[in-house]
C-alpha cells in the first residue's frame, strides 16, 4: 500500500462521482498535487447504485450549462482514460399527460431554446415512434431533447478517477478522514488513521455522510438521505437506441439496461433513511425493498408500459440517496471557514451532474470563485431553519414527494410551517393573509378579502391565479392610497468600528462616505464587476453603518460582506436580524398617515428621500429610511420586535380614513417590474455588472475611492458592454409572462427574461430581460429592433422599454 503524501494544496474527502471529478478537474486545472481520500472503495457509497440518467434542461441557465458541460466531458472520457463509460446519447424524452402538464412542457421546451437546447415537441404518435414500447391513450403530447442520455454510474466515476492520475492527482483507498485540523479558522491538515496530510484546503464530497462530517467543523449541510427505488427487468427485446423517459404524469422513468429496461420513481410518500445516523461499515450495500411503496409506482408504470407485466425482475433495487430541502445540489465554501469546500447533495440526479458540478467545484476551489452564477446551488443559500434535522427532513420528504408533480409558477412549500413568525403574523392571519416561507419565515404574499367570501389559499395554473384580483386590489391601493407591508424578515445587519466607512467604501460600489443619517442604495461587486450583493446602507453614526437586505440573501451577503473587509481594519459585522421588525408603509397617503402619529417633522424638506432618522411613532422609537421598493412615497419602519404590534395597531387606525391596507409580497414583486427595479438572484447577479444592469448611477465611477470591481466597471464604461438589461411589453394583453420566456430581436434569439409579472397600472404583462449580442449593445442597438416573445412556443410582438413603465422621472417618490 503507498504511502500517504505529507502535504497537499487540495485534500478531497469522498471517491464517488462528484469527488473523483473534483478531483479531475483539479487536476487538469494544474494542481497535480491534490488527493483525494475515499473510506472504502469508490463509487461504494450511493454512486454504484445510481440509475444513470442524464437530463440537461433545469429552471437556470446556468445550472442547465453546468449539465450541458457533463455531457460534453462524457462524449470524450472513454477516448482519453481508455476505460468505458456506458455512455449513450441517445435522447431524452418527457411526456405530458394532461393540458397544464402540456402548458408546462410547451413552456420548458421555451426554456430550453433560451438556454440554447433545441427541445422538439411532438405528438403521441411521434413520441410512441420514438419509444415503441409505451401506451399513448392518455397522451396529450411530448418533448424530446436529442442530447440528452445515459451511462453507467460506476465506470464514469472510475473513468474520471483514471484521468484524475493521468493528470497527476492521487487517490487513497480504504483512507477514513477522522479529523481535519483548523487553527484560527485556518484549515491545516486532514488526519487520518495511515497519517497526515498538511492542506489549506479541503473539499468534502461525501455524500450522505457530507452533513455529519461538515458539521464537526461547524459546516452546516442540510441534507438526508432517502430510500430510492427502481426495478431492473431481464432483457425481454428493449432495444439499445431506446431514449431515456420520463413520465411525471405517472411518476415514473425509464431506462435501457442490457435490453431490458430500468423502470423507478418518485412515489408521495416517501421514507427518509437512517434518521438516527449511518450505520458503521455502510459501503456497497442497499436497502430491504419496500413492495408496498413501490406499489403505486409499478402500477402507473404498467399503464404506460404493458410489457412489464410479463417481463422478468432482475432486481427490486432500494438505495439510499442524499437529498436537500429545496431539490438542488449543494455546491460552494462554506461560509464561516474559508478554504473547507462542499459538493453533496444531489437529489438523485448527481451523474447527470458530476461532471459539471466537478468543473465548477474545482475552479471555485482553485480560483476563488465559481465560473458563472451557480446561486441556485450555492452552500450560502441556506440559513437559520436549515440546522435543524427534523425541519430538514421534513421538508426535505416534501421536496421528493414533488420530483415529478406540476412545477407551479409561485408555488410555496406547505411542510415544517410555520418555523419563524414576525410579531404581526396572528393579526394579519386574522385578516385574511395568505402566507409564504422564505429562508423559514412566514411572509404575506396576498390578503383574501374575507367579507367577499375569498378564501386565503392559493390555487396555481399556469393561467391567471386565484390571487389575481387580490393582488390587483394591493397594487391599486400602493398607487392610490397607502399600504403596510409587513418586511419583518428582511435580513439586517450591523458594520461598526472606526474603520467602518473605509471597509464598507471598499466593498460597496457606491458613495457611503457620507454623513450620518444618509442612506445609500448600492451593489457589492466581485473582481469582473458582477453584483454580489444588491442592498441599502445606512449610516447611523460616524462608526456605524445599518445594512439591510433580502430574507433569503441572508448568509449569502454576511459572507460576502464579512469575508471582504479588508485585513486590519476596525470594522465588526454583526447579524441584526432578530433585534427588528419592519413595516413598510407606502402610497401618496403615507405621510398624511404618518404625520398623525409623529410630532417630528416628516415634510419632503424635513425627511427628504434617501435618508434616515429615528422618530416617534405613537410614543414608540423607529428608525425610518425614505426608500422604497414600489415606486412610492413612502418609508421602512425599523423598530424593535416588542413595539411592533403597537405601532402597527396604531397606523392601521390613523389610517382608517385614507384607504390604508394591508398588501403582501406578490403586489411588491408587481409594483417593482412596473418601476423596473432589480430582483437579485433573477434580473441582477454575478454574471451582470451595474452598467449591463442599468444601474451604472449607483456606481462611484471618476471619484478617488477605489472599491472592489472597480477596473471591470471602468473597462466597460470604455469599451461597451455585449448584453443589456430591457423591459418588454407583449401587445397582447391576455399574455402571461412567468420569466425565460426567449427573447426574438429581428427574428434572432437575442436573450431571455429573467423577470416576468404583470402591472396593474398599464393593464399589461411586463418582463425583463438581458438582449445580448456578440458584437455589443448599446441604446440604438435596443431600440432599432423589433421583438418578439416566445411564450409556450407561441410568437407575441412587444414592445422594448429602457425607462420605467410607471412614473418615469421618480417624481412620486420623491414627492
Amino acid at each position: 500500500m503507498k504511502e500517504l503524501p505529507a502535504s497537499a494544496r487540495a485534500v478531497v474527502i469522498g471517491g464517488g462521482i462528484i469527488g473523483c471529478s473534483t478531483a479531475y478537474h483539479l487536476a487538469k486545472l494544474g494542481w497535480t498535487d491534490t488527493v483525494l481520500l475515499e473510506r472504502k472503495k469508490l463509487t461504494s457509497g450511493t454512486t454504484f447504485h445510481a440509475a444513470g440518467l442524464v437530463g440537461q434542461l433545469r429552471t437556470s441557465a446556468n445550472i442547465t450549462q453546468l449539465l450541458g458541460y457533463s455531457v460534453d466531458l462524457y462524449k470524450r472520457l472513454e477516448v482519453e482514460t481508455g476505460l468505458g463509460t456506458g455512455w449513450k446519447m441517445n435522447g431524452g424524452l418527457r411526456l405530458a399527460c394532461n393540458e397544464e402538464r402540456w402548458t408546462e412542457v410547451k413552456r420548458q421546451a421555451t426554456t430550453a431554446r433560451s438556454f440554447g437546447l433545441e427541445m422538439e415537441l411532438l405528438t403521441p404518435r411521434e413520441a410512441q415512434e420514438l419509444w415503441p414500447l409505451m401506451a399513448i391513450d392518455d397522451l396529450v403530447g411530448a418533448a424530446f431533447l436529442p442530447t440528452d442520455g445515459q451511462a453507467n454510474p460506476s465506470d464514469i466515476t472510475l473513468a474520471l478517477a483514471r484521468g484524475a492520475t493521468m493528470a497527476g492527482a492521487a487517490i487513497f483507498e480504504d483512507t477514513e478522514v477522522t479529523d481535519v485540523e483548523i487553527d484560527n479558522g485556518r484549515i491545516r491538515a486532514v488526519v487520518t488513521p495511515r497519517g497526515r496530510i498538511e492542506c489549506e484546503r479541503v473539499v468534502v464530497c461525501a455524500g450522505q455522510w457530507t452533513r455529519e462530517l461538515a458539521s464537526r467543523f461547524g459546516v452546516n449541510v442540510p441534507l438526508v438521505p432517502m430510500e430510492h427505488q427502481y426495478l431492473i427487468t431481464e432483457p425481454f427485446g428493449v432495444p439499445s437506441t431506446l431514449p431515456t423517459l420520463r413520465d411525471p404524469d405517472r411518476l415514473t422513468y425509464y431506462k435501457e439496461e442490457v435490453g431490458g429496461v430500468v423502470m423507478g420513481g418518485y412515489e408521495p410518500n416517501p421514507a427518509p433513511w437512517a434518521v438516527n445516523g449511518i450505520p458503521e461499515g455502510f459501503h456497497y450495500s442497499l436497502l430491504n425493498p419496500d413492495l408496498e411503496r413501490f406499489e403505486q409506482i409499478m402500477e402507473f408504470a404498467l399503464g404506460r408500459v404493458p410489457a412489464l407485466e410479463t417481463a422478468g425482475v432482475k432486481q427490486l433495487l432500494n438505495g439510499p440517496e442524499s437529498f436537500t430541502p429545496d431539490g438542488n445540489f449543494i455546491l460552494g465554501e462554506a461560509p464561516g471557514l474559508r478554504n473547507f469546500f462542499i459538493g453533496a447533495g444531489f437529489n438523485a440526479f448527481g451523474i447527470a451532474s458530476g461532471g459539471g458540478a466537478g468543473m465548477a467545484l474545482a475552479e471555485w476551489v482553485a480560483k476563488g470563485e465559481p465560473p458563472f452564477d451557480l446561486w441556485p446551488v450555492d452552500i450560502r443559500r441556506f440559513g437559520r431553519p436549515h440546522f435543524d434535522s427534523d425541519w430538514i427532513r421534513r421538508r426535505t420528504v416534501e421536496a421528493y414527494g414533488k420530483h415529478y408533480t406540476m412545477a407551479w409558477p409561485s408555488e410555496e412549500h406547505a411542510s415544517a410551517r410555520p418555523f419563524r413568525t414576525s410579531p404581526l403574523y396572528a393579526r394579519l392571519k386574522a385578516q385574511g393573509a395568505c402566507f409564504g416561507e422564505k429562508l423559514g419565515w412566514e411572509r404575506p404574499n396576498w390578503f383574501a378579502d374575507l367579507a367577499a367570501g375569498e378564501k386565503p389559499q392559493d390555487v396555481y395554473t399556469y393561467g391567471r391565479p386565484n390571487w389575481f384580483s387580490a393582488v390587483a386590489r394591493e397594487h391599486r391601493a400602493v398607487r392610490e392610497a397607502a399600504v403596510i407591508f409587513d418586511q419583518t424578515s428582511f435580513a439586517k445587519f450591523s458594520l461598526k468600528g472606526r474603520d467602518a466607512e473605509r471597509a464598507l467604501s471598499w466593498i460597496a460600489a457606491n458613495n457611503v462616505a457620507r454623513r450620518p443619517g444618509s442612506v445609500i442604495y448600492t451593489q457589492m461587486l466581485n473582481e469582473q464587476g458582477g453584483i454580489e450583493c444588491d442592498l441599502t446602507a445606512a449610516r447611523i453614526a460616524e462608526d456605524e453603518y445599518y445594512i439591510v437586505t433580502g430574507t433569503g440573501f441572508a448568509t449569502h451577503d454576511f459572507d460576502w460582506i464579512g469575508r471582504n473587509i479588508p485585513a486590519g481594519l476596525d470594522a465588526t459585522l454583526q447579524d441584526v436580524t432578530e433585534e427588528w421588525s419592519v413595516l413598510v408603509l407606502m402610497g401618496p397617503n403615507s405621510r398624511s398617515i404618518l404625520t398623525r402619529l409623529t410630532e417630528d417633522d416628516v415634510s419632503n424638506n424635513g425627511f427628504p428621500f434617501g435618508t434616515v432618522r429615528t422618530i416617534a411613532v405613537a410614543g414608540r422609537a423607529v428608525r425610518a429610511m425614505r426608500i422604497t421598493y414600489v415606486g412610492e412615497l413612502g418609508w421602512e419602519l425599523h423598530l424593535s420586535v416588542e413595539d411592533a404590534a403597537a405601532v402597527y395597531d396604531a397606523l392601521m387606525e390613523a389610517g382608517r380614513g385614507e384607504g390604508l391596507t394591508n398588501a403582501g409580497y406578490r403586489a411588491l414583486e408587481t409594483c417593482r417590474l412596473e418601476k423596473g427595479y432589480r430582483a437579485w438572484g433573477s434580473d441582477i447577479g454575478p454574471d451582470h455588472t451595474p452598467v449591463e444592469a442599468g444601474l451604472g448611477w449607483a456606481v462611484k465611477t471618476g471619484g478617488a475611492i477605489d472599491f472592489l470591481g472597480r477596473a471591470a466597471i471602468e473597462r466597460q464604461l470604455s469599451e461597451g458592454v455585449r448584453k443589456k438589461l430591457v423591459c418588454f411589453v407583449p401587445d397582447e394583453p391576455d399574455t402571461a409572462l412567468l420569466g425565460r420566456e426567449t427573447i426574438y430581436r429581428n427574428n434572432e434569439k437575442a436573450g431571455w427574461l429573467t423577470s416576468g409579472g404583470f402591472g396593474h397600472m398599464i393593464g399589461r404583462a411586463i418582463g425583463l430581460g438581458y438582449v445580448r449580442h456578440r458584437d455589443g449593445v448599446d441604446l440604438d442597438y435596443v431600440l432599432s429592433g423589433t421583438y418578439e416573445l416566445d411564450v409556450a412556443g407561441q410568437r407575441v410582438p412587444c414592445t422594448p422599454h429602457l425607462v420605467p413603465l410607471y412614473d418615469p422621472t421618480g417624481s412620486r417618490v420623491r414627492s
